[in-house]
């Protein structure tokens, strides 16, 4: 049976009824394909930023960085489908491109309509910009390194990425939006994600205090990477994510500036990694830190990612170099500002994110931008098109980013700890024994707790540890060394 689509397609609402409307025909499913693989490989940086979260801390700690990231992915895909893409992308805001309606609240009409993104559906442009919340949280959630409750944890989560982060999103990339209609560039999320995490993050390790450490009580704490192969893996996600979808995603079609802009991001988080090496080379006993490569490329894809859409490639190869220099002077920052920040997320997206921006304004090229043909909007350009008020604009989403997040966090996290139940804080001796056992009860490396958490039933089956199926072999075959070592009797008669 043929279905007979009569329906013209609409601008509004669901964008038609599908039974008698093909929703499919306003759209290019070339684009719709491409936004689709683009957003899965976005979702694949969550994880990804986890892994690396997880082998830069200590043992102690590395499952609850792997835990916060699925945690990420689920917390906010519920805020994002509850009322999150209605905040940020509705298609009326209120006062004057600050937030968007609940005009999509619940998804409701969320489906066949032309988006933001005028080149593929509602439904699409949600799931894809829904990947962008995640990796802003999962990011953010960096800055309680070793000492965070986790219950709080994922209250504050939902509420910043409501509170902070979709106000911020709005203003860039509703086309409604102020900083939209000012004319500030921001190609993939240089304020919404970076600066926005990065300044979170800030925030919320001033706010929890410094780690327990009575070898530093005067300095800040620092500890090796538990695990460096865990960092270069959670690296490799991450890179991929960003150059496969990331940032090429984000032109929002299948044209020759996606492309474009993926080869980009490739350069400058190369361009970074070795400039971050180099200096580390110099800094840290002439030795070639993988730890340091692998910062160095992500402070290079931070750098691109406002501007990897709109700059020609050398000055993608100036932008990795530049950001990975800064972020790399950055990292010293927290001992001057005596915050401890123990993964360096303010240093890498706060700051990296901060060059970025302001190098968009410089290096932005209209001819650049145009490659997206007809389906592109028109820009001036910055600095090499002689549009000098560019800097100036960018300077402005840079600097109302970064004050509406710091002081809104702060007011966020001083009310949430003053309340018993969201004490933030993990206590000196849940601290000491480490978040993974204290708040999960699972671990990464120990062998030794060999049981799975079940339920307790009753007080005496609290008192009564599981037998360690280790120590019963050991028994057993002691037992039987006893038995075959005893002297055996000899038949003198």
């Amino acid at each position: 049976m043929t279905s007979i689509f009569t329906g013209v397609p609409t601008d509004t609402g669901t964008g038609g009824n599908s039974l008698n409307t093909d929703l499919n025909k306003p759209f290019d499913k070339a684009d719709m394909a491409w936004i689709m693989v683009a957003g899965s490989f976005v979702w694949l940086m969550v994880p990804g930023i986890g892994l690396l979260y997880s082998g830069l801390s200590r043992k102690k700690h590395a499952l609850s960085l792997l835990w916060a990231s699925i945690m990420t992915v689920a917390v906010v895909t519920f805020q994002w489908y509850w009322w999150g893409y209605s905040l940020v992308f509705s298609h009326t805001t209120r006062g004057h491109g600050f937030l968007g309606t609940l005009q999509f609240f619940g998804f409701k009409n969320v489906l066949g309509a032309p988006s933001a993104a005028t080149t593929v559906p509602d439904i699409l442009f949600a799931w894809f910009q829904g990947m962008f919340a995640m990796t802003t949280g999962i990011l953010m959630v960096g800055g309680a390194c070793e000492r965070a409750r986790l219950f709080p944890m994922m209250v504050f989560l939902f509420l910043f990425i409501t509170i902070v982060y979709c106000p911020i999103a709005c203003w860039t990339w509703n086309p409604s939006g102020w900083l939209a209609k000012l004319g500030a560039l921001d190609y993939a999320g240089g304020g919404p994600v970076h600066i926005c995490s990065g300044h979170g993050a800030l925030i919320y390790a001033l706010i929890l205090g410094k780690r327990n450490d009575p070898l530093t009580k005067n300095g800040m704490p620092k500890y090796k990477p538990h695990s460096v192969t865990s960092v270069v893996l959670g690296t490799v996600l991450t890179w991929a994510g960003w150059i496969g979808g990331f940032n090429p995603g984000s032109a929002g079609n299948a044209t020759i500036r996606a492309w474009y802009s993926a080869f980009s991001t490739n350069l400058a988080a190369s361009c970074g990694a070795l400039t971050w090496m180099f200096i580390d080379y110099f800094r840290c006993g002439h030795k070639w830190t993988t730890v340091g490569l692998c910062s160095g490329a992500i402070a290079g894809l931070v750098g691109i990612t406002p501007a990897a859409g709109f700059v020609p490639l050398w000055a993608s190869v100036i932008i990795g170099i530049v950001t990975a220099a800064g972020c790399n002077l950055a990292v010293d920052i927290k001992h001057l500002l005596r915050i401890d920040d123990g993964l360096d997320v303010y240093s890498l997206h706060g700051v990296g994110g901060c060059i970025g921006s302001v190098m968009t304004g410089i290096f932005a090229a209209d001819y650049i931008n145009a490659l997206a043909g007809v389906e592109g909007a028109p820009i001036s350009g910055g600095w090499i098109n002689h549009h000098w008020k560019q800097v100036g604009y960018q300077l402005a989403a840079l600097c109302s980013t970064v004050a509406w997040t710091c002081v809104v966090t702060a007011c966020l996290l001083l009310i949430m700890d003053r309340i018993p139940f969201l004490r933030l804080r993990l206590r000196p001796e849940e601290e000491e024994l480490g978040t993974d056992e204290a708040q999960i009860g699972e671990f990464t490396y120990d062998e030794e707790a060999s049981y799975i958490p079940e339920p307790i039933r009753s007080k005496s089956i609290a008192e009564a540890p599981l037998p360690n199926i280790d120590d019963q072999i050991k028994t057993d075959n002691t037992s039987s060394s006893e038995v075959n070592s005893e002297p055996k009797e000899t038949n003198t008669a």
